[in-house]
């Protein structure tokens, strides 16, 4: 390394060593367990980030999951949505057909009172007729 190298590390060094002293409030055995500390979190998240460890394959199935669960979603969504459009129209169509099931009960009602009334008047005034009335 050139010069100019040397002294840009050095002057890192002892800027990395001023600062764990500084947090440790001066003692150097906890600086010291400090910067053991931040290295050994640092080297952790070096090997999780790492493709092939496996908090990698665990993050690439998380990511997966995921995804099949917001596409299940969607699907389940769908098939609700297409649900409830055919339980309306089957619902539309049954209260067509009550509706005209009810007029065609209606008029065969209609039709069986005026037979009735027709035949009740022919009997009355037939019965009539026997006791001498119109």
């Amino acid at each position: 390394m050139s010069n100019r190298g040397l002294q840009i590390a050095g002057l890192a060094l002892a800027g990395g060593v001023g600062y764990y002293l500084y947090n440790a409030g001066g003692d150097p055995k906890v600086a010291e367990k400090k910067m053991e500390a931040d290295a050994h979190r640092l080297s952790a998240q070096i090997k999780n980030d790492l493709p092939g460890s496996m908090a990698s394959r665990g993050k690439e199935a998380e990511k997966r999951g995921e995804a099949l669960t917001a596409s299940v979603g969607r699907e389940f969504d769908r098939t609700s949505a297409e649900a409830k459009a055919k339980l309306a129209e089957a619902e539309a169509k049954a209260k067509e057909v009550g509706q005209k099931a009810s007029k065609e009960a209606n008029a065969a009602i209609n039709k069986f009172d005026k037979t009735v009334e027709t035949e009740a008047a022919k009997a009355k005034s037939g019965i009539s007729s026997w006791f001498g009335g119109k």
